[in-house]
C-alpha cells in the first residue's frame, strides 16, 4: 500500500477505480475461433501476448459479433493478465501504444485511464514495485493463479498535478530509454545465441561437425536412416505411452511407494523432483508403464518434446499419461545423441507440421515412431556429443552473463519507477 508518508504532501491519493476503468475480455468456444485471419473475424490478444510490452504473436481470431465496440482495444489502455496456468505470468501489464483493431480474450482484462490522467503515468503505475508487490501478495500462499476485479480497482494510486503526471513521465521515458537500447542488444545476442545453437544440432547430425567434406543433402558415409521403432531395446514395452487417465487416479495415489513421473520431472529437468507415489498393487498392474535407469521420457503436451534422461539411481515408478518413455537398445544409439538430436530445429518441425491443424501442439506414439533418426557408428556418436557439449558449454555461459545482465536491467527499472511514484525522480 502506497502511505502518505510516502509520497509528496502535495500529491493526492485515491482508489484505482476513480482512475479509470476495467474493462472485461470477450467469451467465446474454441470451435468458434480461428488461428488465421478471416473475413468478419477479429484478432483477439491473450496472456502470451502480455510482457511489458504488447506483442501481435500467435493471435487467435473471433467472429466480429461477439466483440462489443467498447471491447475494442483503444491508445492508452492497459491490457492484464487476469489470469493464467502460470503465476508469474498473472498479473502482467502492457499499454497499446495505438488503437488496435482487435480485442483481447477472457483470461485478461483492459484499464482505461479517464481523461484527467496522463495514460503513459498510469502506464507505468501499473509495472511499478508497488503494484508488483501487491500481486505477489495476492498470489503467495494461493494455487488460484487469477485477479479479481477488486484487486485492481481498489489499489491506491498516487496523484501529482497533471502537469507533473507529464513531467514524471519525460523523465521515466529519458533514464529508460537507454536502459531499453541495452536491453535490446542483450536480447539480440540472446536470440543470435539460439540460432547458433540450432546451427550447431543442425551440423551435428548432418555430419558436418565432425566431418568438413559432407554434401549438402547426403548422409556422411557409414551412416543411415532409421525410424525410433529401429533404435530401442527389443522386447516388450521398450516404447510407451503412459496409461489411459483412469488407469491413473488421484484415488490411487499414496504417501509413499512407488513414484509417478510427470511432465514436471521433464521440463525442470530433474528425475527426482516430485512427490506423487502410487502402492505396489498399482505398480504392479501398470507393469508396462514402467521405468528403469536411462529410459528416456518425452512431454507429449503442452511444453512438447522435452527429453530427460532418467539417472542411474532413478526411483522405480511409472510414467504418467502425459509421458512417453524409451528404452534404447545401446548397441546401436547413446542416449545423449538421441537427446540433443530430438531438441534440434529438424524434429520440432518434424512433430510441428504433424500437428497442425490442431489447437496446441501435442506428441503422440504415432508421431515419434516415425521420425526418421541419423545413425553413425557409436563412436561417431560419441565424437560428436563430445564437440557439441564443448561448444554448448561456452553457449551455456554466455547465455548466463546475458540473463545476470538483464536481470540487473529490470533492477534498475524497478528502482527508477519505484522513485518516480515516490516523487524522488529528480
Amino acid at each position: 500500500m502506497i502511505g502518505e508518508n510516502n509520497i509528496p504532501k502535495h500529491w493526492g491519493k485515491t482508489k484505482a477505480s476513480e482512475v479509470g476503468k476495467l474493462l472485461r475480455g470477450i467469451n467465446y468456444k474454441k470451435e468458434e475461433a480461428s488461428s488465421e485471419a478471416k473475413i468478419n473475424y477479429l484478432p483477439v490478444l491473450r496472456g502470451n501476448n502480455i510482457n511489458g510490452e504488447l506483442n501481435f504473436d500467435d493471435l487467435v481470431y473471433v467472429q466480429t459479433k461477439n466483440v462489443s465496440k467498447e471491447q475494442l482495444i483503444k491508445s492508452g489502455d492497459i491490457v492484464f493478465a487476469m489470469s493464467s496456468g502460470s503465476k508469474h505470468l498473472v498479473g502482467k501489464s502492457a499499454k497499446a501504444k495505438a488503437d488496435f483493431n482487435g480485442s483481447f480474450g477472457a483470461f485478461c482484462g483492459v484499464f482505461r485511464p479517464n481523461e484527467n490522467f496522463d495514460k503513459d503515468f498510469v502506464a507505468y503505475f501499473f509495472q511499478s514495485p508497488y503494484y508488483k508487490k501487491i500481486i505477489s501478495e495476492i498470489s503467495k500462499g494461493t494455487n488460484i493463479n487469477n485477479l479479481k476485479r477488486e484487486h485492481i480497482l481498489d489499489l491506491d494510486f498516487p496523484i501529482p498535478p497533471l502537469p507533473e503526471q507529464q513531467a514524471i513521465v519525460a523523465k521515466i521515458e529519458e533514464l529508460l530509454s537507454e536502459l531499453d537500447n541495452g536491453k535490446q542488444q542483450l536480447q539480440t545476442a540472446q536470440q543470435q545465441l539460439k540460432v547458433y545453437r540450432q546451427s550447431l544440432l543442425k551440423w551435428a547430425f548432418e555430419g558436418k561437425l565432425t566431418n568438413k567434406k559432407v554434401k549438402d543433402g547426403e548422409l556422411p558415409k557409414g551412416w543411415k536412416s532409421v525410424n525410433v521403432i529401429d533404435i530401442v531395446e527389443k522386447g516388450k514395452h521398450s516404447l510407451k505411452a503412459g496409461p489411459f487417465g483412469s488407469s491413473l487416479k488421484k484415488e490411487f495415489y499414496v504417501q509413499k511407494g512407488y513414484k509417478i513421473y510427470g511432465q514436471e520431472q521433464v521440463i525442470i529437468d530433474d528425475a527426482f523432483f516430485g512427490d506423487y507415489y502410487i502402492n505396489e498393487e498399482k505398480y504392479l498392474e501398470l507393469k508396462s508403464c514402467r521405468i528403469k535407469p536411462f529410459d528416456i521420457l518425452i512431454s507429449l503436451v503442452g511444453t512438447v518434446g522435452k527429453v530427460l534422461i532418467l539417472p542411474e539411481n532413478a526411483q522405480e515408478g511409472v510414467i504418467n499419461p502425459r509421458l512417453i518413455k524409451i528404452t534404447l537398445d545401446k548397441e546401436i544409439y547413446l542416449h545423449k545423441f538421441f537427446k540433443y538430436y530430438f531438441e534440434s530445429s529438424y524434429v520440432k518441425n518434424f512433430y510441428s507440421a504433424k500437428a497442425q491443424g490442431t489447437t496446441m501442439d501435442v506428441l503422440n506414439l504415432g508421431i515419434i515412431k516415425t521420425i526418421p533418426f541419423p545413425i553413425p557408428s557409436l563412436k561417431e556418436q560419441q565424437l560428436i556429443v563430445d564437440e557439441l557439449e564443448s561448444k554448448l558449454t561456452v553457449c551455456d555461459k554466455i547465455e548466463e552473463t546475458i540473463s545476470q545482465s538483464l536481470k540487473q536491467a529490470e533492477t534498475l527499472k524497478q528502482s527508477i519507477l519505484k522513485k518516480a511514484f515516490e516523487g524522488k525522480l529528480a
